[in-house]
């Protein structure tokens, strides 16, 4: 009960510190939450037996910290699975789910990875010496109780899930994990369409400081990827790409291993979509579960509307029933992709990802003149070439809003809103269908091509896409950002990118919008500059977006 008391103000803390300048100040807050989660509090059972005196030695002589739960009516080798932990917590993250599993039959293992908590050496980022951690694990396991070697599981939020798709694809005694608020590509993470994600690095660097032993070359990365130092940005993502799931999945497949996803729309640490190119690619048993909420919070808050921690960690219990002792449940009868529908009760079953019964739709941007704004319309714009411009002096009524925040409210089914009339035609552009008489279902990855012509050599635009009502009250459906950090000023450039994937309903009577701009509080700007961007409408190369819908 502590645990599921103690996750909420961890989230609420991130929360605050996301909303308020990055100082000492904050910090005390930080180190506090983690500290509550990093206690040491055992439920008790007659169930199992416990043991919080577990350490563990690695080949390089690193010991990690560990504890069991082990069931006291077993007759034979059981079924077991080993947590991990997230960044900047330890080996008593998971407690209560430990408790739960080992009532249930399952020898449970909880560890510390290298430079968290007790455990020695310095933090490794999920690099190649966690991945050998995690097996050396898997050994004293096997090796000290009475493990079924042939039915391990291993599981995580964020960096514990990481380590356990990773370190599944080098073991192959792992028969069944489950990652939670995971990522594909961690250089789409850090880095993707070429855009620093400042909130959420921050964050992170500032809890590996104070809560655990970090490597230097964790923040000396961060500052290259910030500072957009270009020429040392290609050492970055040699680093990152070892420490991307993605490239594993070809062991994984190989391995057979059965893999249980659970993601949020609005995670903008680790964004859906690098996820989803990695649940596509995967041809082993697989199921995903994406809901609202940001980074952890549907695992970490209990039960929040119906698809918090309820939903997600059942179906953790329920995966590893399925594939670890073999006992048919509701999950194998149920579609292996499960989006939830942001703002509704209501949660679409499909076979894969994107759902083959999406059709792309296309719109396209048709440009505003002196008295009417722009439009998305089904046919490309065919008239002489023109251009609309914009300024990126300030930002506008465009945005995610208070990052970190603005995404758990959204779990609470509070929208993010603006009003699209009353932002500056100024500072930003938008475009907007006309009313949709049967509405919309939008239910995967939109994108949208675009040309403009620069009027500096670095350039960001953030996409937004609205329900708006007949007022011009508009709900933010969602969002992506596209940075050309070195770019010809005055030369027409060409371009396309995807917004972050999501599941949403547009009502009859409403219009589909697209507002863009140049900056947005989730990312770092590439440049404090006062710059023009122009739109370019042309025959040759329309701008366009396309949405897959139902």
């Amino acid at each position: 009960m502590i645990k599921k008391l103690c996750a909420p103000v961890l989230a609420g803390c991130l929360a605050i510190a996301a909303m308020t300048p990055v100082s000492a100040d904050g910090l005390p807050i930080i180190r506090f939450a983690a500290g509550l989660l990093n206690q040491g509090i055992f439920p008790e059972s007659e169930l199992y037996t416990t043991d919080d005196d577990i350490i563990i030695q690695t080949r390089d002589g690193v010991d990690l910290t560990a504890n069991v739960f082990v069931p006291t009516n077993l007759s034979g080798a059981a079924p077991a699975v080993i947590f991990i932990n997230s960044w900047g917590l330890n080996e008593y993250q998971y407690l209560n789910q430990a408790a739960k599993l080992a009532e249930q039959g399952y020898i449970v293992m909880s560890y510390a990875t290298r430079g968290f908590g007790e455990s020695g050496g310095s933090i490794n980022t999920a690099g190649p010496k966690d991945t050998s951690d995690y097996s050396q694990v898997i050994d004293y396991l096997i090796n000290n109780y009475p493990v079924d070697p042939d039915a391990i599981g291993t599981a995580g939020i964020s960096y514990g899930s990481g380590i356990s798709l990773m370190g599944a694809a080098q073991d192959s005694r792992v028969k069944a994990v489950t990652a939670m608020s995971s990522w594909g590509s961690l250089t789409e993470a850090l880095y993707g369409n070429q855009t620093p994600r400042l909130v959420w690095a921050e964050l992170l660097n500032i809890i590996g400081e104070l809560t655990g032993k970090p490597e230097s070359d964790i923040n000396d990365n961060w500052q290259i990827i910030k500072n957009q130092q270009l020429h040392q940005i290609p050492d970055v993502i040699s680093w990152a790409e070892p420490r991307s799931p993605i490239n594993y999945v070809d062991q994984l497949n190989n391995n057979g291993t059965a893999i249980y996803f659970a993601k949020a729309y609005g995670d903008n640490l680790f964004q859906p979509n690098s996820l989803l190119a990695m649940f596509s690619q995967l041809n082993t048993p697989k199921y995903i579960d994406l809901v609202s909420g940001t980074h952890a919070t549907a695992e970490l808050i209990p039960g929040l509307t119906g698809i918090g921690e309820d939903r997600i960690w059942n179906n953790v219990y329920k995966w590893f029933d399925l594939h670890l002792k073999g006992e048919a449940n509701s999950m194998a009868a149920q579609k292996p992709v499960q989006m939830k529908v942001k703002f509704k009760n209501q949660t679409d079953g499909f076979d894969q990802f994107p759902p083959a019964v999406a059709s792309q739709e296309t719109f396209y941007l048709h440009p505003r003149g002196w008295f009417d704004n722009g439009d998305l319309e089904i046919e490309p714009y065919d008239g002489r070439t023109k251009e609309n411009s914009i300024n990126a002096w300030a930002g506008t009524l465009f945005s995610t809003q208070i990052p970190v925040l603005s995404q758990l409210l959204e779990q609470l089914e509070i929208p993010i809103m603006t009003n699209i009339y009353a932002a500056s035609d100024f500072r930003g552009i938008y475009f907007n269908t006309d009313r949709l008489d049967s509405g919309m279902r939008i239910r995967g990855t939109v994108s949208t091509q675009l040309q403009i012509k620069p009027r500096s050599n670095k350039v960001q635009l953030v996409g937004y896409l609205y329900d708006m009502d007949r007022l011009g009250n508009a709900r933010l459906i969602t969002h992506g950002v596209k940075t050309l950090p070195d770019v010809t000023e005055g030369e027409t450039v060409s371009f396309n990118f995807d917004l972050v994937t999501t599941a949403y309903d547009i009502p009859a009577g409403h219009r589909l919008a697209l507002a863009i701009d140049t900056r947005d509080p989730q990312y770092k700007k590439p440049t404090s500059d006062n710059y023009y961007v122009d739109f370019v409408f042309d025959r040759e190369s329309p701008l366009k977006l396309t949405a897959p819908t139902l």
